[in-house]
């Protein structure tokens, strides 16, 4: 267990906590972006552990959670047909679009299947040419370079039956639309570690410049988050407002080149909806022009959904950063990883989950 009992030490946990209570003088407001790091606050209470004047709220940080409503009801359209295999990671067959989830669909007979790896669904093409076969292709930056891998994959070896059906979200948009929705309380964020493994953080910078808060890209493990929410309340008591890096052993300011590149060559900008927060203007990927053969919206033709929310969950609310799983009338009694409401208590990064899995449905008095 060397190189993560280390992140675990309980006294240094501990004295870090410590030297935050120390350094506090008035309330501050966090944000932790990454769903990662909304499960590890939970798991091990580091949000328990500092003082209360230091308020965590749990940001749009799950790519399951944001992928827009839209978005899961064209997955199921294209998955019904009987031409197709449609293939995902195991998180989006449990999402709830508007008439049940992918796995309720596979019941009935269609054939979706749980891949593991984007060139799973390409091999899966290669092996099945008189069918089609999808992949639903979405995450942050963090997962573009492998669904990159897959499209240029397939065109390169001419494997013309695959397609994804791209939901990709960027995270430095959605931070700027949180920093200018109405009634927002962010004061300063713990940045996304892993998308910025891939991207760096140069494009923080500007954002944290642009809003005057202070950004500490920060890793996942107990003492990355405990330092990163030191680092974040020293600018904040001393007024300082710049990008950090507490990950630095896996971060570096430009990222991972190769990926990025890879991203580039394959994807572009362009505007996305983001389930529970709306439309952000440039902060989704979609395939370039040269690879529209491997595009399954172009292909099926699935532009005019109409959706239906769940009229009791709160989850947008909750991806803004304005309310807690616990403000959640739903929250473990109608709404359980069982039968989930929304995305928030679908996925293991999910805040909804988070707060289930630990127990914390208990504390508002709401049993199983």
């Amino acid at each position: 267990m060397k190189y993560l009992d280390e992140y675990r030490d309980s006294t240094l946990a501990k004295g870090l906590a410590s030297r935050i209570a120390a350094l506090v003088t008035k309330p501050w407001v966090l944000m932790e972006v990454c769903g990662g790091q909304t499960h590890s606050i939970v798991r091990y209470g580091i949000d328990r552990m500092i003082p209360e004047s230091v308020e965590l709220v749990h940001g749009p940080g799950c790519p399951v959670c944001v992928t827009s409503l839209e978005m899961i009801d064209r997955a199921h359209s294209i998955a019904a047909r009987k031409d197709v295999i449609f293939t995902s990671f195991g998180d989006m067959l449990r999402v709830p679009g508007s008439r049940g989830d992918l796995l309720t669909l596979r019941s009935r007979g269609a054939d979706v299947r749980v891949v593991y790896a984007p060139l799973d669904a390409v091999r899966i093409a290669r092996e099945n040419p008189g069918k089609r076969v999808v992949f639903f292709a979405i995450g942050f930056e963090t997962t573009a370079p492998a669904n990159a891998m897959a499209v240029f994959t397939a065109r390169r070896q001419g494997v013309k039956n695959f397609s994804v059906l791209v939901s990709h979200v960027l995270v430095p948009p959605a931070m700027a639309a949180i920093l200018q929705s109405a009634g927002n309380r962010v004061q300063g964020f713990l940045g996304p570690g892993h998308v910025c493994a891939v991207m760096g953080y140069r494009e923080y910078e500007a954002l944290a410049d642009r809003y005057r808060v202070p950004i500490v890209i920060t890793g996942f493990e107990p003492l990355d988050l405990l330092e990163g929410i030191f680092m974040a309340v020293q600018q904040l008591e001393a007024g300082r407002v710049e990008v950090t890096n507490q990950y630095a052993r896996t971060v570096s300011r430009d990222g991972n080149r190769a990926a990025r590149d890879l991203i580039f060559e394959v994807f572009e900008v362009c505007d996305r909806k983001w389930r529970g927060v709306g439309s952000i203007p440039k902060s989704g990927y979609k395939l370039r022009y040269e690879y529209r053969e491997h595009d399954a919206e172009r292909i099926f033709e699935v532009d005019a959904i109409e959706t239906q929310e769940s009229q009791r969950c709160i989850s947008g609310l909750i991806l803004r950063g304005l309310k807690k799983p616990k403000d959640c009338a739903a929250f473990g009694r109608e709404c359980t990883p069982q039968n989930p409401l929304g995305a928030t208590m679908v996925s293991a990064e999910g805040s909804c989950a988070a707060y289930y899995q630990y127990g914390r449905y208990l504390e508002a008095g709401k049993g199983r």
